[in-house]
């Protein structure tokens, strides 16, 4: 016998009923991007590898040391499964002038690669929904991405996540601060760990997002973004805080939020838990007016945010939320197989009137006993029976029984007349 051939570490499947309950998730998504009128775009999972290089920034993790990359046999590109979605987003815009008549609200759901070590939430292959709103400058698109992601995490039943907000500023006020940065952790090189040794020069902004403990004392006390951000920067950051608080939403300035790619300018946030661990990010964005410049096309502000499903079906666990699993409207019952002739016309006749119907497939041996089959339609959660008996079609009839609930009992319904009484088997009848 062949060994046996397994999924790729950290690349999972996912299967049922557990697969139910991504098809709820994806269906909330759905529903509240009809709300706030953001559109569907669906990009390419492999892109060629300069784009992230680009957009991402060349000393940023994810470019560093967790691409899938490699070289196309046919004609030797350099390609990558994608880590992340903003910058495939922003291709395809430029790609498409798809802003010359005005901007666009986007939103994508898809898989993401990165080449780390799989931790609770975290995957090699995962999920992602993302947000991008580009074309629109002002921060009224902060204010709204930023909620639509509130009002994301509220649908799902999720209340126990914090929002955390900052500024990065423009390009020459980062630069004023990052050489204020590289001067004040220079005179602190005894204290910096080999990561922050090795970023001290590259991108020193990124030590201010430190998890070591034995920083944390010499970062607090780090020159601040904040004190070098302009006028034009404190009043874009002003605005938005200003509709957060129109609307009486909470949330923390955290000026050592700083994201991980480098594409962020002026407003940057998180929404947060501390039911992950370490992994407390459940939603991440903020504004990148240059990055669509920066890899090619016509110059155009954009914000928007990702948010990983694994890690929120996690949280969902993790809060006891209960996620509604689909079960059949009707289990069709077979007590003998002659009767699977007149049994298929009516079941395709209920589901094409939009009921939804399990039906008793049989085995080798036949359909199987009377009592096996409603013991399977007990099992299988669906609210009805449908008993396919000799007497009852022998009268032109099909026995409707109730599964959940004693006091209906059992009817017969018309053979004749399948559309008449189908709507009275729906979940929502």
């Amino acid at each position: 016998m062949s060994e046996q051939v397994k999924a790729v570490k950290g690349m999972n499947d996912i299967l049922p009923p557990v697969s139910a309950r991504w098809e709820w998730f994806e269906d909330v998504v759905r529903a509240l991007m009809r709300r706030y009128a953001y559109q569907n775009i669906r990009t390419p999972i492999v892109e060629h590898t300069p784009l992230f290089v680009r957009g991402l920034g060349e000393v940023t993790d994810i470019v560093e040391k967790e691409m899938y990359s490699f070289e196309d046999k046919l004609n030797g590109d350099p390609l990558t499964l994608r880590p992340e979605g903003t910058a495939g987003v922003v291709r395809a815009v430029a790609e498409h002038s798809m802003l010359y008549d005005g901007g666009k609200r986007l939103y994508y759901i898809g898989q993401m690669f990165r080449h780390e070590r799989p931790q609770k939430g975290r995957y090699r292959q995962f999920h992602q929904v993302g947000v991008e709103a580009l074309g629109f400058a002002g921060p009224d698109v902060d204010a709204e991405v930023i909620l639509m992601a509130r009002s994301l995490l509220r649908d799902l039943g999720l209340t126990d996540v914090r929002l955390e907000l900052n500024s990065l500023g423009q390009p020459a006020e980062r630069q004023a601060h990052r050489a204020a940065l590289i001067s004040y952790f220079e005179a602190h090189q005894d204290q910096l760990d080999e990561e922050a040794r090795r970023r001290l020069h590259s991108n020193p902004l990124r030590i201010l997002d430190t998890k070591n403990p034995a920083m944390q004392a010499l970062v607090e006390a780090a020159p601040k973004l904040m004190d070098y951000l302009g006028e034009a920067s404190l009043a874009h950051l002003a605005a938005v805080r200003a509709a957060l608080d129109a609307v009486g939403q909470p949330y923390t300035l955290n000026p050592r939020l700083v994201r991980g790619m480098d594409y962020y300018n002026l407003t940057v946030f998180e929404w947060v838990t501390d039911r992950l661990g370490s992994q407390g990010t459940v939603c991440g964005g903020g504004r990148y007016d240059g990055l669509i410049e920066q890899i090619g096309g016509k110059a155009a502000p954009a914000v928007g945010w990702g948010l990983g499903i694994e890690r929120v079906l996690a949280l969902i666990d993790d809060a006891g939320i209960e996620v509604p699993l689909p079960v059949p409207d009707v289990y069709a019952v077979l007590p003998d197989a002659s009767a699977l002739g007149t049994a298929i016309a009516v079941i395709e006749a209920l589901r094409a009137a939009g009921v939804s119907v399990q039906m008793h497939a049989g085995g080798k041996d036949g359909q199987g006993s009377f009592k096996s089959q409603f013991k399977k339609a007990d099992a299988s959660g669906a609210r009805f029976a449908l008993v396919f008996g000799g007497d009852e079609l022998a009268q032109g009839m099909v026995a409707v029984k109730s599964l959940r609930d004693a006091a209906i009992g059992q009817r017969l319904e018309p053979l004749a007349d399948v559309t008449g009484w189908a709507q009275s088997l729906r979940g929502n009848a």
